[in-house]
């Protein structure tokens, strides 16, 4: 019973801190500046076949925004984050070193600065500078994982520039990544993000051209150019990409393919998708990689394929999705193999996912996820694997 009172005691500060941030926002207002504050209580359970203990997790993660009013084109952010483990509820291990004989979640204990920067708006201009978030298309090559309770932001510059109404223009330049798993493993880099976009008739239109480098005093260049089409007409959605990408560094010299397509359409009740994603290999010796993404939201919420096999992945996924009792809900289905097929890796497993959320009384938002992952020939690396949540967010 114990949990069950700390449970409650925390769910009440949670609405006690809403308030007052929520009245100090209304006053802030006035003058155009804007504090905001956001948390996200979740529980998170793994089991997997293999030696690891199942694990069991129970995070908050803290937000707290200041946003400055705009003086002479100028306005600045700072924000901090915090993740702390809730009722002793942390058997898992957090990626840094902590209970690793269990199995993994992604949310070790920290504070940080999440984001610090200056920006100027003039026209058809953006310029920023500092640390932020960085987010392009969808998020395939470059997010922010906001999923995980410690997000990705990153020490860059960024200028977005708009010369006509249907084209937009992004760069960034990138010198450090603040990843997900505490400062203890972020990377100093080098990388440089092109993105322009066109619209047009048929969708928007999209070429991109990422460069990117961990600045570790050796030759790691990973460089990816690509081409996305994706629109959505009357009922329908759809979206087709494909990219070229070359991993060159001091011993290796390879390159891979992308190509991604998905139709989609909206019936009253429900929409539908069926796609087709695949990440090419150089000859079952490297598959592509996107280090940048938020990777959980491709190939399966069970995130088996964070890190793509050597001999590339095939991802045949269908979902439908639909609203109940005010709520979303999402069923999807993938199937697994490789792009290039060897004598004991070909079949790379199936997965099915579902979740519901629902928002309520304005500033909350509950949700309940579910992951069912069926292993394939990589049996030795990829094993079968459950894992659940449970969350609540608030907003003020």
């Amino acid at each position: 019973m114990q949990p069950v009172r700390q449970l409650s005691t925390l769910t009440a500060l949670i609405l006690l801190a809403g308030s007052s941030v929520s009245a100090n926002a209304n006053s802030e207002r006035e003058t155009q500046a804007k504090t905001s504050v956001d948390l996200n209580l979740r529980y998170e359970a793994v089991a997997q076949n293999n030696a690891l203990k199942d694990a069991s997790a129970l995070t908050l993660r803290t937000r707290l925004n200041y946003t400055s009013a705009s003086y002479h084109s100028f306005t600045g952010v700072i924000e901090f984050e915090d993740s702390r483990q809730v009722a002793g509820i942390n058997d898992y291990n957090d990626t840094v070193g902590n209970n690793t004989p269990y199995a993994i979640v992604a949310d070790p204990e920290t504070t940080e600065l999440d984001q610090a920067f200056v920006q100027y708006q003039q026209g058809k201009i953006i310029a920023k500078v500092g640390r932020q978030i960085i987010t392009l298309d969808n998020h395939r090559y470059v997010g922010h994982v906001g999923w995980r309770q410690d997000r990705q932001t990153f020490d860059a510059a960024t200028l977005d520039y708009a010369p006509l109404d249907n084209l937009q223009m992004s760069y960034s330049y990138i010198n450090k990544r603040n990843r997900i798993f505490a400062q203890v493993k972020n990377l100093h880099s080098k990388d440089h993000l092109l993105n322009i976009t066109y619209k047009t008739n048929y969708g928007q239109l999209t070429a991109y051209s990422y460069l990117l480098e961990v600045d570790e005093g050796a030759k790691n260049g990973l460089d990816t150019f690509g081409l996305r089409l994706n629109a959505n007409k009357n009922k329908f959605t759809y979206f087709a990409e494909y990219a070229r990408q070359s991993a060159d560094s001091s011993t290796t010299d390879y390159s891979a393919s992308y190509m991604a397509i998905e139709g989609g359409y909206s019936f009253d009740a429900v929409a539908v998708k069926l796609g087709a994603e695949v990440l090419g290999s150089d000859e079952a010796m490297y598959g592509f990689s996107t280090p940048l993404a938020t990777l959980h939201k491709f190939n399966g919420w069970a995130d088996q394929f964070l890190l793509t096999p050597k001999e590339g992945l095939v991802d045949i996924y269908a979902s439908i999705a639909g609203k109940v009792f005010d709520g979303s809900w999402t069923v999807a289905i993938h199937d697994y193999s490789v792009d290039k097929a060897t004598e004991t890796v070909d079949d790379l497993g199936r997965e099915v996912n579902v979740v519901y959320t629902k928002k309520f009384a304005k500033n909350y938002t509950a949700g309940i996820k579910y992951a069912a992952y069926s292993a394939g020939d990589l049996a030795a690396a990829k094993v079968d694997t459950d894992k659940f949540w449970l969350w609540l967010g608030a907003k003020f």
